[in-house]
């Protein structure tokens, strides 16, 4: 905890705070709430989505667009970009609703000691320094410390995840154990001296990670650089034109009109309306395998994932606490051990604790005995009896903690119900059963008993207990979750485990669902660590025990800093900062709506098998994304090259602005059925992450090979044909659209294109818009386009062109792959 403040308490803190301390506290300190200062307006938030280098691109080709008359152009590209623009803004506000959420989770007054007397106070009025009453069913208000405690038990659920109560004391002689807001009290009572309110607590740096911007995401990271790229590819194509007609001292309008053409045909204008269909119908294919995609851009995120970080109570395991075993002293069966715990519980006073319920659960219905009287549980004795009647019968039945139960027995029971003497070997065969209980991740409990002698003066003593055995209670793994496991694993997926447990019981869960073991880290450990020590241990260990909600999301933050791409699955309290800070927060439907507020999916199914089918849906939508932007990098480049090279020695423009836009529309409606493309069988192997790297290579080894049949089509109607400017311009519209169209084929997978088949909707439209453009010159529309019917032996000459270029396209293609895969340790790590 925090050291106090000066000042702070009164010489006896147990007496509280007077009034006028407490208003000059509150003064100080401010309100006990979570919530935040101020929101930005949303005229704020909506201008920050335009930060993206490539929307501002697209807008510069949409005012271009309209100053050339092409009002369609400028309707297309104004629509795809409100299109993205909206559905990221819509998502603005997650985070903030998730931190309100948080209020709910506090109860509205506590009773605190002011002036001396118990009193309901506000919630938000609680300072530090005051005392606070704890009572069954009590949430506690604040952060601080035990004063004095009688058998209290909190459960911590919401910060740890774990379901068993945890056990509080206030000793006499040294600071209490800590209590935290947002917690309840499940049995026992206390007071508890409040050093921490509002935003400090451990709820209030929760609401404060939920409320900040988190980190931008891979698939953010990657548009953004791609936007960068396209950006400073259009600014030097524009001066470089503009500067080679100004050379050739060709009107200054006229080329400025070809050089705006030229800067939105290297636009890539339909990639956000690509991303957000291809994103949509991953949306729609991941609700059919029970998976809500609340954020579109986390589809990419779960296809690029390579590390799951999971939380272990209700995700591996089945989040219900049963009876997993029971033992005598010398590990054989102990049934008596199971009934006396059971019926201790069933009539044990207070609020029943999970552990307690799971006991409770194995007593007989039909019981006849009924409770005479109860010593309850303290932390002194660590244990409760319960004192049953049966007739003239009488039975105190005893449990708690084995290493103080065992202490108080002087006999132990055998099987056949006779009870012995305890002796050495006895003795040393309970503590081997014991740890070997332990060591298989149990929570242990001590079972004892004895009949009260009629008449006897305090038949609640404890004095001679027979030792009746052990009882092992566990929280179960989930059927299939091991083999959900493996698939992600062997779809190179890491999963890590971050929990509240202790290694052992972790350790052993592990076993249990067959992942082995490749390191551990403890929450003491991290606490110790800096961040780039943390960062250098995170990839070496797959298990992270006793870690608490900050950890857990340094542990997230890390990762990500090491160049992965992080999902992070949770449905408590304690798992809303690291499914913030994710690249992929996934939740499920039943957690707490924190949880789900802040994650990004949320699985209906609470299933690491739904996950694993949405992590291969995440990479055949990525799959999409990529063939069109690989397309628009090389394709787009390489015509544009053309153009630019071709206006540095022809006497005329090598093609009217109307034309080059005419030719980029139709380009774009055949790849409108990207999105409905399979992926093949690689797509889905391994993680797909974004590389500027690749990008950049495949456009500048893919771009020269379609200017290169550019060129020889320029040949084949200068020197062969004897081309006048309107069949030049005619002709290279046709053989340029044939040839960016149909590579898409060869584009859209590393493998052979005949072993890879198309969507029937892509084959289609391909095919229909080269069909459309050899058709345009013989139309009406040819004279209002500047085109004129071309002669058969063009035809016959682009059909050549176009066969050569696809087979050597190919040829370059696998090339280049070898290349990169030569240059790589993992080349599958990669874009594609």
């Amino acid at each position: 905890m925090p050291p106090e403040p000066p000042g702070l308490s009164p010489a006896r803190p147990q007496d509280g705070l007077t009034g006028a301390r407490a208003h000059a506290l509150a003064r100080q300190f401010g309100p006990n709430t979570l919530r935040q200062s101020t929101e930005r307006p949303l005229v704020i938030e909506l201008a920050r989505r335009f930060r993206s280098p490539l929307i501002l691109v697209l807008l510069a080709a949409s005012v271009a667009s309209a100053f050339m008359g092409d009002l369609a152009s400028f309707a297309i590209i104004v629509t795809v970009v409100a299109l993205s623009v909206t559905i990221d803004f819509v998502q603005e506000h997650r985070a903030g609703q998730a931190a309100k959420a948080l209020l709910k989770r506090v109860q509205v007054k506590a009773t605190a000691l002011r002036d001396g007397a118990p009193t309901l106070v506000p919630v938000a009025n609680l300072v530090p320094g005051d005392v606070v009453l704890l009572n069954p069913g009590s949430v506690v208000p604040a952060d601080g410390r035990l004063l004095e405690a009688s058998g209290l038990h909190a459960n911590e659920s919401v910060l740890t995840g774990e379901p068993f109560p945890v056990e509080k004391r206030a000793p006499q002689d040294a600071n209490g154990d800590a209590l935290f807001m947002g917690t309840s009290i499940v049995s026992g009572s206390g007071t508890m001296l409040i050093e921490t309110t509002g935003a400090a607590t451990r709820f209030g740096q929760i609401a404060t990670s939920l409320a900040a911007e988190p980190p931008p995401t891979s698939f953010e990271r990657g548009t953004r650089a791609f936007g960068m790229l396209i950006m400073r590819l259009t600014a030097f194509m524009v001066l470089f034109v503009v500067l080679l007609n100004a050379v050739a001292g060709r009107p200054l309008l006229e080329s400025l009109l070809f050089a705006i053409a030229l800067a939105v045909g290297l636009t890539p204008e339909l990639l956000p309306m690509i991303v957000t269909v291809t994103l949509a119908r991953g949306a729609m294919r991941m609700a059919d395998e029970h998976v809500i995609v609340k954020r579109l851009s986390s589809i990419e995120g779960l296809g690029s994932m390579d590390v799951l970080c999971t939380d272990k109570t209700g995700t591996l395991t089945r989040a219900k606490i049963r009876l997993e075993r029971h033992a005598a002293f010398d590990g054989s069966p102990a049934p008596h051990a199971v009934l006396l715990a059971a019926l201790n519980a069933r009539f044990g006073g207070g609020i029943h604790n999970p552990l307690d319920e799971a006991l409770a659960a194995h007593a007989p219905d039909d019981t006849r005995w009924r409770k005479a009287g109860e010593t309850p549980f303290d932390f002194e004795r660590r244990r409760v009896a319960v004192l049953l009647e049966d007739g003239e019968r009488r039975l105190l039945a005893v449990k708690g903690a084995p290493e103080e139960l065992i202490a108080r027995c002087t006999r132990y029971e055998l099987a056949s119900g006779e009870t012995r003497d305890w002796d050495e070997p006895a003795r040393a065969a309970a503590a081997r059963t014991l740890e070997q209980l332990e060591n298989d991740g149990l929570r242990v409990i001590g079972v004892a008993s004895r009949e009260p002698r009629p008449g006897e003066a305090d038949p609640l003593g404890e004095e001679g207990l027979a030792f009746a055995g052990y009882v092992g209670l566990a929280d179960p793994p989930k059927p299939g979750a091991s083999r959900a496991l493996a698939e992600l694993e062997q779809s190179g997926v890491q999963v890590k485990i971050l929990t509240g447990d202790s290694d052992r019981v972790a350790c052993h869960l592990c076993g249990q669902l067959g992942i082995p073991v490749r390191g551990v880290i403890t929450g003491a450990e991290i606490a110790r660590l800096d961040d780039p020590a943390l960062a250098a241990r995170v990839d070496g260990a797959n298990l992270f025990c006793r870690v608490d909600p900050v950890q857990k999301n340094r542990i997230v933050q890390m990762l990500r800093k090491r160049g992965h791409v992080v999902g992070f699955l949770g449905d408590g309290i304690n798992d809303a900062p690291a499914l913030h800070s994710a690249d992929v927060g996934l939740s499920v439907h039943n957690a707490v709506d924190v949880a789900r507020a802040a994650a990004d999916m949320i699985l209906m199914r609470h299933d690491l098998g739904v996950l694993h089918r949405g992590v291969l849906e995440g990479r055949r939508t990525f799959a999409n994304i990529r063939k069109y932007i690989l397309m628009a990098a090389s394709s787009n480049f390489g015509n544009m090259f053309s153009m630019a090279g071709a206006a540095a020695f022809l006497p005329f423009l090598p093609m009217l602005p109307t034309q080059i836009l005419l030719n980029n529309f139709l380009y774009d409606v055949s790849e409108v059925p990207i999105p409905l493309d399979e992926a093949d069988a690689a797509d889905l192997a391994a993680p797909q992450k974004w590389d500027m790297g690749l990008i950049r290579g495949f456009m500048w080894t893919m771009g020269p090979v379609s200017s290169l049949f550019d060129f020889l089509t320029f040949y084949v109607l200068l020197g062969l044909l004897h081309a006048d400017e309107t069949l030049f311009h005619t002709g290279w519209f046709i053989e340029s659209l044939a040839t960016q169209v149909l590579v898409i084929f060869v584009i859209r997978t590393r493998a052979s294109p005949f072993a890879s088949r198309p969507s029937r909707a892509l084959a289609a439209t391909s095919a229909a818009v080269v069909a459309l453009a050899i058709l345009l010159p013989f139309t009406p529309l040819a004279g209002p386009l500047g085109f004129v019917a071309p002669p058969g032996a063009f035809f016959a000459a682009l059909a050549a062109m176009v066969a050569a270029y696809l087979v050597l396209a190919e040829v370059v293609k696998r090339a280049f792959y070898r290349r990169l895969a030569a240059s790589r340790v993992s080349p599958a790590a990669g874009i594609a």
